[in-house]
């Protein structure tokens, strides 16, 4: 008889991710407490440089600041809403929308790759490219160029927040898709928080 490990488990079952909405600087405390009732999180973390009158120091900030990503049955979604920190899930006002799993994958790849990123505006628009060398094989976002190098920005659409990550242009292919456009199309409400439910 082979047994799977909680993460193995927790895909087998059906679980999907979602983005748990928290109170401002309590994401860590958040993912160490979800974490000890057993279930998968992700917060996702940047180096940010903050310099004092008479210091300055390496700090590990959120991605995504006020959100982490949670794997759970949202049909068993109490330990997650009682858990002190927690404000909602993050959703449509009646029920609560998955992020996709590529999105986390892509996310999660990036974070571990070692290379320089940081917290990016939501883009929707740009050539699409697929990284084809490196630890980030695999991977599509939009490239952008920033203070005179290229960077692959990947988005939480859900979450309509971004993260970029520094590329060289060797490392990356087109994507070639069909693109339709639309004209007279907006959104109607972008706040995060307007989506919340519990």
């Amino acid at each position: 008889m082979s047994f799977l490990n909680p993460k193995q488990a927790a895909v087998e079952s059906g679980f999907h991710w979602y983005a748990v909405y928290t109170h401002s600087r309590k994401e860590s405390f958040v993912a160490s407490q979800l974490e000890g009732r057993g279930l998968e999180c992700f917060l996702p973390t940047y180096k940010s440089v903050r310099q004092w009158s008479d210091r300055v120091k390496e700090l590990h900030q959120p991605l995504f600041p006020g959100y982490l990503f949670c794997r759970f049955d949202y049909q068993d979604r109490r330990p997650v809403v009682m858990t002190p920190g927690v404000l909602q899930v993050v959703g449509n006002g009646k029920s609560a929308i998955p992020v996709a799993d590529e999105e986390i994958v892509a996310i999660q790849a990036a974070v571990s790759s070692g290379l320089a990123h940081q917290p990016w505006p939501h883009i929707a628009i740009g050539e699409r490219v697929r990284v084809v060398h490196g630890t980030l094989a695999g991977i599509e976002g939009i490239l952008i160029k920033f203070k005179g190098s290229h960077r692959v920005v990947l988005s939480v659409s859900l979450l309509q927040r971004s993260v970029a990550f520094e590329a060289e242009l060797s490392w990356l292919a087109p994507i070639q898709e069909h693109r339709q456009v639309t004209s007279g199309v907006g959104l109607l409400n972008t706040s995060p928080a307007s989506g919340l439910v519990r």
